[in-house]
This record gives structure tokens, C-alpha cells and sequence, in this order.
């Protein structure tokens, strides 16, 4: 059975429980070149979702930390046509899992990235399915034909563990 991108949400609250402080560790999802530092120990996750018109292969390592969820979405789409879709089908999920007004547009860079005009980094701000307001930053990016979703969630983001994420991102060594 393959599932829409969306049920990533769930995912990610069940691992909003109590967690210890930021303890820095970099991660590599299986088969793909992309590396990031995650503030904890994430768990790792592996579904079948459908993405830009096709079944996918979706990797998920994901962890609770300082009040947030952290977490990086892989999936090699195999067809260079659907990396562009890809991409704009993991923001719009995330924000109409939010049910997010307008993004804020924030800056990304990704060192080793392939360049699409649809890698981007915004600042969402919406509610939590109990009606708890959330803020979330998403990035979405691609090497080759493997596209990328790095998320992080909490009522509040620390703008240093936050930036340590995000800059953390990159391809290759």
C-alpha cells in the first residue's frame, strides 16, 4: 500500500515526548550522500509513500530534542523530471499540515546540492492537530535525483540549534 507524503506529520509529533538536551550527531541516510547533524538520537523509519506521481522509497530519521522535533526525509525519486514535483509536494504538505499561512522564505545553502529552482528553505507557522500553535522550518533539496526534506518543529525554535541544523546540511564529504 503506498501512502501520501502527509502521514509524515503523526510521525514526527509521536516523537515530540520528553527528550534529553541537544547531543549533536551526524547522520547519513542510507544510500544517499547527504549528511546532517541531528540533536539526538534519531529513530529511522522507512515507508512507502506516493511522490510527484509515483511510488517512493521514503527514509526518515527523525528525534525529539529541547522541546522539538528534528528530523531528515530522504527519497530517490530515480526520474530527473519528477525532482522539480518532488520538491513542491514536500513543502505543500508541510504547510497544509500545519494549515500554514503564507512561508517566510529564509535562506539555504547546501553545499554539494544539485542547483533547482525548487530547493528552498521557509518559516512556517500553523497549529498542531489539537490546536497548539507550532512553528516549523522545512528545507527541501535534491542531489541528483534524490530529493530531501529537513524539518524542524516545536512551539518555539532556538535560533542557535536551529542554524546548527540547517548549516549542518550538506553532500559528500
Amino acid at each position: 500500500m503506498v501512502r501520501r507524503v502527509m502521514p509524515v506529520l503523526p510521525v514526527l509529533l509521536a516523537l515530540t515526548a520528553c527528550a534529553p538536551s541537544l547531543n549533536w550527531r551526524e547522520v547519513r541516510p542510507e544510500g544517499s550522500a547527504a549528511t546532517v547533524l541531528l540533536p539526538c538520537k534519531p529513530s529511522v523509519m522507512v515507508r512507502e509513500v506516493r511522490l510527484a506521481g509515483g511510488p517512493v522509497r521514503l527514509l526518515l530519521h527523525a528525534c525529539s530534542a529541547g522541546e522539538q522535533t528534528w528530523a531528515l526525509a530522504a527519497a530517490d525519486i530515480v526520474d530527473p523530471g519528477r525532482v522539480a514535483p518532488a520538491l513542491d509536494e514536500l513543502r505543500a504538505a508541510a504547510v497544509a499540515n500545519l494549515g500554514a499561512g503564507a512561508a517566510t522564505a529564509l535562506p539555504l545553502t547546501v553545499p554539494g546540492a544539485t542547483p533547482n529552482t525548487s530547493s528552498s528553505r521557509v518559516l512556517l507557522t500553523g497549529k498542531l492537530p489539537d490546536g497548539a500553535a507550532v512553528q516549523e522550518q522545512v528545507a527541501v533539496f535534491t542531489h541528483g535525483t534524490w530529493v530531501f526534506q529537513a524539518t524542524v518543529l516545536g512551539a518555539q525554535l532556538p535560533p542557535d540549534a536551529v542554524d546548527t541544523f540547517f548549516g549542518s546540511l550538506r553532500i559528500g564529504r
